[in-house]
C-alpha cells in the first residue's frame, strides 16, 4: 500500500514586525526564569528519554512544548515537580530550576515544591468530593489560608477557573456530577487553590468536545495574567492560539526554542518546519 503523501501548505514569509532571533532557548525578557532547564536529561532504566535539554521558561507567558508521541514531552513536564520519582528506576542528568532553586536539591520538600507547582492532567480527575472541598483540599492540608477564609478562596478559586457562575448554587454536589469540560475547569480551579508560581498542563484538553476545549483555552489565556503556564499538547493549532512561546522536541531532544510566531511562520530548523507541516509526527 503506497503512502498517502499530505500537500505541504506554504510558509508564511517572515512578518516585518517581528524581532532580531534571541539565542536559542533564551528567556526573552532577561533576569530569572520561572524555569530554567540546564543540560537535563532522563532516563527510564537505560532507555533515554530526555537529553541535554538547555532552555528558559518566562514568567506570566503560556509555553507550549510540542512533538510527536513518545518524545518525551510529558515526561519533561513531570520532571518539574518531580512526579517521575514515584516511577522505580529512573535516573536524571543536569537541572531544572524553578525561581531560581533547584528541584533537585536534597533539601527539597516534594510537598512544598508540588504546591508551588500545580499540575493539570489529560484527563479530569476530581476527588470523590463536593465542588467545594475539591477546591479546599490542598489549601486546607496545607494550612495555606485560615479555614473562616475557605469560602472566600473557593470562589476566587471558581472565578478564576470560568466556573463559579454554573457552580455556585451546587457547591455541595460532587465533583464527578459535572460536565467533563466542567472537571476540568474544577481541577484547574483545585491547583490554583494551592496558590502555585507554576501552572503545569498535560494535554488538558485531549478529552474534551471542541466546545469545551474553547473554554479552557480561554481560560488559559486568561490565566497567564497572574501564573507562569506550561501546557504539552499535540495539537498544533491549540499551541499557536494559546502560546507565548513554543518548544519543538524530537527523539527526547530540544530541536527549537522561540516565540510561537516564529516557529510556526520561519522556523529555524528543518525538522521543525517538517513536523508543523505535517511531513511527520
Amino acid at each position: 500500500m503506497s503512502a498517502v503523501v499530505r500537500p505541504r501548505p506554504p510558509v508564511t514569509p517572515p512578518r516585518a514586525t517581528l524581532a532580531p532571533r534571541p539565542p536559542a532557548g533564551s528567556a526573552a525578557g532577561g533576569g530569572t526564569p520561572a524555569v530554567d532547564v540546564r543540560r537535563f536529561g532522563f532516563a527510564y532504566g537505560q532507555r533515554q528519554v530526555l537529553r541535554d535539554l538547555t532552555f528558559s521558561i518566562e514568567r506570566k507567558a503560556v509555553t507550549a512544548i510540542i512533538g510527536p508521541s513518545g518524545c518525551g514531552k510529558s515526561t519533561f513536564l513531570r520532571s518539574i515537580n518531580r512526579l517521575n520519582d514515584l516511577i522505580p528506576g529512573t535516573r536524571r542528568q543536569g537541572d531544572i530550576l524553578v525561581e531560581g532553586r533547584s528541584v533537585f536539591d536534597p533539601g527539597t520538600d516534594l510537598v512544598a515544591l508540588r504546591q508551588r507547582v500545580g499540575m493539570v492532567f489529560q484527563r479530569p480527575n476530581p476527588f470523590p468530593k463536593s465542588i467545594f472541598d475539591n477546591v479546599v483540599y490542598g489549601p486546607a492540608l496545607n494550612r495555606l489560608v485560615p479555614r473562616r477564609d475557605l469560602p472566600d478562596l473557593v470562589e476566587r478559586c471558581l472565578r478564576q477557573a470560568g466556573l463559579w457562575d454554573e457552580v455556585k448554587d451546587r457547591l455541595e454536589e460532587p465533583g464527578t456530577s459535572l460536565s467533563g469540560g466542567q472537571q476540568q475547569r474544577l481541577c484547574i480551579a483545585r491547583a490554583l487553590g494551592n496558590q502555585p508560581e507554576l501552572l503545569l498542563m498535560d494535554e488538558p484538553c485531549s478529552a474534551l468536545d471542541p466546545i469545551a476545549t474553547g473554554r479552557v483555552e480561554e481560560l488559559i489565556v486568561e490565566l497567564k495574567k497572574d501564573y507562569t503556564i506550561v501546557i504539552v499538547t499535540h495539537n498544533m493549532q491549540q499551541a499557536a492560539r494559546v502560546s507565548d512561546f513554543t518548544g519543538f522536541f524530537d527523539r527526547g531532544e530540544l530541536i527549537e526554542f522561540d516565540e510561537t510566531e516564529r516557529i510556526f511562520t520561519v522556523p529555524a530548523q528543518e525538522r521543525t518546519e517538517a513536523y508543523i507541516t505535517g511531513r511527520f509526527g
